[in-house]
Formats: structure tokens, C-alpha cells, sequence
């Protein structure tokens, strides 16, 4: 009689389908059958869904898996869990385990190491366990502190709506808009004006070269002058001014006793009444004066 005959073959694959499952769902939870991690224990009031399989980190990089939780039913709050770490990871004492987890709901355990690093735990110690207050505990740590600001946060947004409705704040809004109008305009016409000095600046810089070429050529012709031979000419003049104005002081000369000499003038001036008299009697009798007639009368 053969014994590897088709129902035991069956059999055989059958077996072997439910250890390899075996295997797989053990993979996949992060256990491993023969592991060589090593066991220690950690302490929890509260595991807050910490679970078999969970991760265990510590700085952030993967050391072992939670196997098993134990919850003991007579100690609610005394939960223990049994976690596999890697032989080669050393715990000083006074580590701790962290329960954490991220916004998507995942669950991990975290250590946070002791701080000596000599003095070390041994292997299936007792691990103090608690929460670890991340981002989440941090938001509920505030809580409190918002519940006690939303009166506040009330009562300024009932200002703030009070004070939008104003007219006033309407009538600004829109005076801010006439004002940025204007400065728009006035932008443009800076503008614009920047143009036409852009224009008229070349312009304006020949002109003002040949300002000072002309101011220049007017400086060299008079470093080129003879300042002193003109100087000494405007000294003779003011000389000669000096002695003809003393001349015309003195008794000196006609034209000084014509200044300075009374009688002269008087005598003058009755002179010149007389002539001026002689005239008058001239035109009014001419007769008296020419001696002429066709008849040879003479009238007196």
C-alpha cells in the first residue's frame, strides 16, 4: 500500500498552507516566531489603544513590537505590556515608555532613555509607562485656556461687527479709494514729468556748458589783464579828479572865482539884467536904436 497517496498529499499542502499563513500573519503584525529580541515589561494606567504588534521606537528609529497586552481585570489600572526589543539595545535605568500617536490614529510606543547610561536595566525589568504629551496632549493641555478666551473672542467680534456697520467706516473705505485715484494720477503725471525733464535735461547741460565755457573764457581774460598798470591809470585819474576839484575850491583860476568870488557874480548878474533890459527896449523901439528914413526924418 502506497502512503503518499493523493489524501495525504492534500493533507500535506494543506498543512503546509496553514503554517506559512501562520508565518505571514505573524510577519505582517511584526512578530516573529523564533525572535531573539529580548522581553521587558512596561506598566500602564491607561493604554490608550496601544495594542500586540505596535511599534516600539526610540529616537525615532524602530527597536522591537509590542507582543501582548495583559489587562488584569481584579487591577483595571494596572496593564502591562510585553514588549520584544533587540538584544543589542542596552536600557539604563530610568527609561520610560511613552504611549504616542499621530494625527491618522496610529498608536506606537516610545522610550525615552535614562540618564545614565552605565548603570543598565536587566533583562525582563519593569518599565515605567505613561502617555507622552505630544501635539494632541499639548492641544488639550490648551483647552482650558480657550474655553476662558471665547467670551472675550465674542465680545470683540460683536465690537468689530458694530464697528463695520458705521457709516463712518464706509464713507473712509471709500475716501481711501478717491485718495488712491489721486495718487494713481499723480503717479502718472510724475511720470510723465520725469519724461519731459528726461528730455530737457540734455538741453539744459549744453546750456549750462557754455555758461561756464563763457564764464571761463571771461575768467582767463582777466587773469590775462594788467590789474596793476589799470590801477595805477584809475589812481592818475582820481589824482587829476582831486587837483581840479581843488583848483575849482581855490581862488584860482576863472571858474574857481566864478564858485567863490560874491561881488563877481553879482556884478555879473546886474550885467546881464541890463542887457536883458536893452533887449526889451531893442524890440519894443527899434527906431531909437537904427537911424534910417527914405525921407530923411528922424523920429525921436
Amino acid at each position: 500500500m502506497r502512503f503518499f497517496t493523493k489524501e495525504v498529499k492534500i493533507a500535506l499542502v494543506a498543512i503546509a498552507g496553514i503554517v506559512i499563513l501562520f508565518f505571514g500573519m505573524q510577519f505582517l503584525k511584526g512578530l516573529t516566531l523564533f525572535s531573539t529580541d529580548d522581553s521587558y515589561y512596561a506598566r500602564f494606567s491607561d493604554v490608550s489603544g496601544l495594542s500586540a504588534s505596535s511599534p516600539v521606537y526610540a529616537n525615532g528609529y524602530r527597536v522591537g513590537v509590542v507582543e501582548q497586552i495583559v489587562y488584569d481585570y481584579s487591577r483595571p489600572d494596572n496593564i502591562v505590556a510585553v514588549i520584544g526589543l533587540d538584544n543589542k539595545l542596552s536600557l539604563p535605568k530610568g527609561t520610560k515608555a511613552e504611549i504616542s500617536s499621530d494625527l491618522l490614529g496610529n498608536v506606537k510606543l516610545e522610550l525615552k532613555f535614562g540618564p545614565n547610561p552605565i548603570d543598565l536595566m536587566a533583562k525582563g525589568d519593569t518599565i515605567e509607562g505613561g502617555m507622552a504629551s505630544g501635539l494632541m496632549g499639548k492641544a488639550a493641555d490648551m483647552i482650558p485656556q480657550i474655553e476662558v478666551m471665547l467670551p472675550k473672542l465674542d465680545s470683540i467680534l460683536a465690537s468689530l461687527n458694530s464697528l463695520m456697520q458705521d457709516p463712518a467706516i464706509k464713507n473712509s473705505l471709500h475716501n481711501v479709494d478717491a485718495i488712491t485715484a489721486n495718487l494713481s494720477a499723480t503717479t502718472n503725471q510724475l511720470n510723465q514729468l520725469s519724461v519731459q525733464l528726461n528730455k530737457q535735461v540734455p538741453q539744459m547741460v549744453t546750456k549750462v556748458d557754455g555758461v561756464l565755457t563763457n564764464v571761463e573764457g571771461v575768467t582767463r581774460q582777466l587773469n590775462e589783464m594788467d590789474l596793476n598798470a589799470t590801477m595805477q591809470k584809475v589812481d592818475r585819474a582820481m589824482a587829476n579828479v582831486e587837483q581840479t576839484t581843488a583848483k575849482l575850491n581855490s581862488n584860482e583860476g576863472t571858474l574857481g572865482l566864478l564858485m567863490r568870488d560874491a561881488e563877481l557874480y553879482n556884478n555879473m548878474n546886474a550885467t546881464m539884467q541890463s542887457a536883458d533890459s536893452l533887449l526889451i527896449d531893442l524890440r519894443q523901439h527899434p527906431k531909437r536904436y537904427v537911424h534910417f528914413s527914405v525921407f530923411g526924418k528922424k523920429d525921436r
